[in-house]
């Protein structure tokens, strides 16, 4: 009778599989895990991790992620060799793989989260445009004159409201824009309640001509996630995969759980987020509402090109920090609301050469837990569920949520919490995003009520 064969590998893969560390050769920390597969495992194997002067084992175990191995303490960083051996101390072929040092305790990053680079037509200087009437009389040459003046290379300028466009925004005006060395890029406020309509008045725009388009979603649009994204499914059927188009709404994502930003920003949608980041209106300084936008916002990894508050006089001081802020942590456009309420002593003061970078402290991560309702749930729960089909994405942080992240943070060797730390934040955003039909129900955080919120601010051009 012949023995059977030996067993046999066929691969080693990372945990999660598309970590950052993994993009060219799978690369795993000390005391981490590594999937294997093959035929003829079974639990207990013995799995030995060798290098040019030694070896270690460790042994076999079976997971819901597969056959997993945990690289042991020990083990020496570089290119290690791995087999598996069976009870009749038979040894497997040889897999490579990358051994890293082990991973420093988790601290608070201090980098920027969002990723990508940023589409051309939103870097540099802009300004608002809400009726182009009251902007420089609507003379193309005056707004070049005074744009230039002020080191502002885009112009938005609103193109439509609802389902009705805007007769400001045309194929001249562009040219005009244009002629003066001037991107033109077109705006419109989004209701929901005819979203197929409305994405047509976008493409519309971006028909005429339009550098970018700007997707102005507020308070209107909260709890309608299937309207966002049958939106975004027909404005981007209209205009290309690749055309540049940004969100802009509260930049309080907590005071404002059920607005779909988790649509509007996710892969194929948005490729900007463009927070309304009005500190006077708000209040509490530019500091505390620039940091308030950016933990709530860095989620959704989409690049930030926030909107500062040119309306009702602010300080030369305060404009020259809120760019020193965003520069700070890589915003690479910044724009300004609005033109025609920018007072000449705004406009002095955005002339003046940009200032040195600087930002506060970080201001962390969301702090999602047990009981925690809305979109950030839903965000974290598409990643969560891409990793664990039992995951939820219903925007309730329930016990199955709670009982996922749990798993996960063990995973990874993180502190259990249960709750969302900066470290956790970053391992969870490196798991794909698994997509969501939001056209066959709306998610039950939108059917509850809503959280309490920071007064309303003034919205951005409606009407």
């Amino acid at each position: 009778m012949h023995a059977p064969p030996p067993p046999h590998l066929d691969r080693l893969t990372c945990l999660p599989v598309h970590a950052v560390r993994c993009a060219h050769v799978v690369s795993v920390p000390v005391g981490k895990q590594v999937r294997l597969s093959g035929v003829r495992l079974y639990r207990g194997m013995r799995v030995t991790f060798r290098w040019s002067s030694g070896a270690l084992a460790t042994t076999l175990s079976r997971t819901r992620a597969g056959w997993i191995a945990r690289v042991p303490a020990g083990t020496k960083a570089g290119t290690v060799s791995v087999t598996v051996r069976d009870r009749h101390l038979r040894r497997s072929n040889v897999k490579r793989m990358r051994v890293l040092a082990p991973s420093p305790p988790p601290q608070p990053v201090t980098t920027p989260a969002p990723t990508g680079a940023l589409p051309a037509a939103f870097t540099g200087n802009g300004m608002w445009i809400w009726q182009l009437p009251k902007s420089e009389g609507g003379d193309p040459a005056a707004i070049g004159a005074r744009a230039r003046a002020a080191g502002m290379q885009t112009v938005f300028v609103k193109a439509g409201d609802g389902t009705s466009a805007w007769s400001q925004f045309s194929s001249t005006l562009v040219a005009d824009l244009h002629a003066q060395g001037l991107r033109a890029c077109a705006w419109q406020f989004v209701y929901g309640a005819s979203p197929v309509a409305e994405a047509q008045i976008g493409a519309g725009a971006v028909a005429a001509g339009a550098d970018c388009l700007v997707i102005d979603a507020e308070s209107d649009y909260e709890g309608r996630y299937a309207a966002a994204q049958r939106y975004i499914t027909a404005l981007r059927g209209a205009i290309g995969e690749d055309f540049p188009v940004a969100l802009t709404s509260f930049p309080y994502v907590d005071y404002h759980p059920n607005l779909p930003y988790s649509v509007f920003l996710a892969p194929g949608a948005a490729q900007v987020n463009s927070p309304q980041v009005y500190w006077k209106a708000i209040g509490g300084g530019v500091d505390a509402v620039s940091a308030h936008t950016w933990r709530e916002n860095r989620i959704y990894q989409a690049p930030i090109a926030a909107i500062g508050q040119a309306y009702d006089a602010p300080s030369s001081t305060d404009l020259a920090r809120f760019r020193a802020i965003w520069s700070a942590w890589g915003a690479g456009g910044i724009s300004w609301w609005s033109w025609q309420s920018a007072s000449d002593a705004t406009w002095t003061a955005l002339s003046q050469p940009a200032p040195a970078p600087s930002a506060p402290a970080d201001p962390g991560w969301p702090l999602l837990k047990l009981n925690a309702k809305g979109d950030e749930v839903i965000w974290l729960q598409q990643h969560l569920a891409s990793a664990d089909a039992t995951v939820p994405i219903d925007g309730v942080f329930g016990s199955q949520t709670d009982a996922a992240l749990r798993s996960f943070q063990q995973r990874e060797l993180l502190p259990v919490t249960g709750e969302t730390d900066p470290a956790t934040w970053q391992a969870v955003l490196a798991l794909p995003l698994r997509s969501v039909d939001w056209t066959t129900g709306p998610p039950a955080s939108t059917r509850s009520a809503r959280a309490a919120r920071a007064p309303e601010l003034p919205q951005l051009g409606r009407g």
